[in-house]
């Protein structure tokens, strides 16, 4: 074994944790049983892939890293621009455009380029999805290939290695299908490509299921469970590959989600909410609109003209409405947004310059679903009723799975309730490489997994805020551990 170990990631995109059980995932249950589960384990807001996973590789909130939502409102330029990070091809635009900007925390790639080291990542996730996680691969010669998109893949001839040896990159499937041949391709890339021949200190390979299914056939229909399957079979072979080699030779394994998946049951407009209260709306800055609805499911409103008076109209506008969650808005003071009825949206560490004027969630329940998963909500897309949605703060939407096995984490086959999150496994990683970290990181190192006894009994401290306007009331709760904070749900009710 090496002075030093190595990582390998593996995430499910989508996952909720309350659906790994020996019947859907026999291989992530022998994970399980190798390692430590992480079962107080949650994402960050928003519950979205793009502001999760950059969260992952930068240890950060998005308030710290700047990816405020999968689709943001880039005032830093005029006029103003709509941005849908899923475009991996903008996304290194707008970096090269920034003097390498588009992150404002820094990357795990980065910092391991930094000491000489590399990342690999290996994905079938977006375009965008997977340039977030090493979005300067082809500056330092590392690794990445996407399951799908040649846009997203560095370098070349990694690429032509791995069509010689694994096929050519199939090409996407639609939406409504679940997605086999691309866990496939990238499975089989790293087996037989990637790590016998580059061997990456760190690697990422992020299957992009069940998220895509759960979205277009339900939270656990038939069509889900069976990609859930399919993925988890993918998983084993990774799996038995380490049990027979990389274990031996120091490899540390961790398996990931970004976020879980809750019912739409209740289908809304926000656009004509708000053009019946007076507001010009649209789906993207023009002149002869007042007010950005960023479309997706967590509610961003940009105001043409963000005055104090704008954005307190905004939210008593949007509170009256039943399919209205917590409300956020720039702080006025530790607990208050600026807009009565809002609290500051700096609580679920989403005040960076790039944040809507307004964010909302929609209004989330504890019903269950029809595959008996709890968790409903109001959802504003063009899809009908009865499928998985995320974004918001239900305790389901905030869920992810954490599971890390290896020489690192020894006791096997165990549980650790003490909560986490996703922003902790770069900086328990770094400090395994004996790597500082960078000031930038929210996370904590995860102490407790490495029974790190000295370290490892951090006070644990809940938090309560409340905010109203009228007969709406919203009710946020954090949970604190020595230095980490994460938010644990949020709710509102009229």
């Amino acid at each position: 074994m090496s002075s030093h170990p190595t990582f390998l990631i593996v995430s499910f995109d989508g996952l909720r944790p309350d659906l790994i059980s020996p019947e859907l995932t026999p291989n992530l249950c022998r994970l399980q049983s190798l390692g430590v589960t992480l079962s107080n384990h949650g994402t960050v807001y928003p519950s979205e892939t793009r502001s999760a996973f950059p969260s992952l590789v930068t240890g950060a909130t998005t308030s710290r890293h700047g990816m405020v939502g999968n689709k943001y409102v880039d005032r830093s330029v005029s006029p103003p621009r709509y941005i849908d990070t899923a475009d991996a091809v903008l996304l290194r635009k707008l970096d090269l455009e920034s003097g390498g900007k588009l992150m404002s925390a820094a990357t795990l790639g980065e910092i391991l380029a930094s000491e000489g080291r590399s990342l690999a990542v290996l994905a079938t996730n977006t375009p965008g999805t997977t340039r977030f996680f090493h979005h300067k691969a082809e500056d330092f010669g590392h690794v990445r290939l996407s399951g799908h998109f040649r846009e997203a893949c560095t370098p070349d001839e990694v690429l032509a290695e791995a069509e010689a040896r694994v096929g050519p990159l199939p090409p996407e499937p639609p939406k409504t299908e679940p997605d086999t041949v691309g866990q496939d391709w990238i499975t089989s890339a790293f087996l037989n490509v990637v790590w016998p021949n580059y061997r990456p200190h760190v690697t990422i390979l992020s299957y992009g299921e069940p998220d895509i299914t759960s979205h277009f056939h339900g939270t656990c229909a038939e069509a889900t469970r069976s990609i859930i399957i399919h993925c988890d079979r993918q998983f084993g072979r990774v799996l038995d590959w380490w049990e027979a080699e990389g274990r031996v030779e120091g490899v540390q394994l961790i398996a990931v989600s970004d976020h879980g998946h809750i019912t739409g049951h209740t289908r809304v407009s926000v656009i004509d909410g708000l053009r019946d209260a007076g507001f010009r709306t649209g789906v993207a800055p023009a002149p002869d609109v007042d007010v950005v609805v960023v479309p997706g499911q967590v509610g961003a409103l940009y105001l043409a003209e963000p005055s104090d008076e704008q954005i307190a109209r905004l939210v008593a506008r949007i509170t009256e409405q039943p399919w209205c969650g917590p409300v956020f808005t720039r702080a006025r003071n530790g607990i208050d947004g600026i807009a009565p009825g809002s609290l500051g949206n700096h609580l679920v560490f989403a005040d960076h310059a790039r944040a809507p004027d307004v964010s909302f969630s929609f209004r989330a329940d504890d019903g269950v679903d029809p595959f008996g998963l709890i968790g409903g909500t109001f959802y504003d897309n063009d899809r009908r009723t009865g499928l998985g949605v995320h974004g918001g703060l239900h305790p389901k939407e905030l869920a992810a799975v954490g599971i890390a096995a290896g020489s690192a984490f020894p006791a096997a086959g165990s549980a650790s309730a003490v909560p986490s999150g996703i922003c902790d496994f770069v900086p328990t990683i770094l400090h395994l490489l004996e790597i500082g970290r960078p000031n930038t990181m929210s996370g904590r190192v995860l102490h407790e997994l490495l029974w790190d006894t000295q370290k490892a009994n951090a006070e644990i401290r809940r938090e309560v805020f409340e905010a109203s306007l009228g007969r709406f009331r919203q009710v946020l709760r954090r949970v604190q551990v020595g230095d980490a904070t994460y938010v644990e749900r949020g709710t509102a009710a009229s």
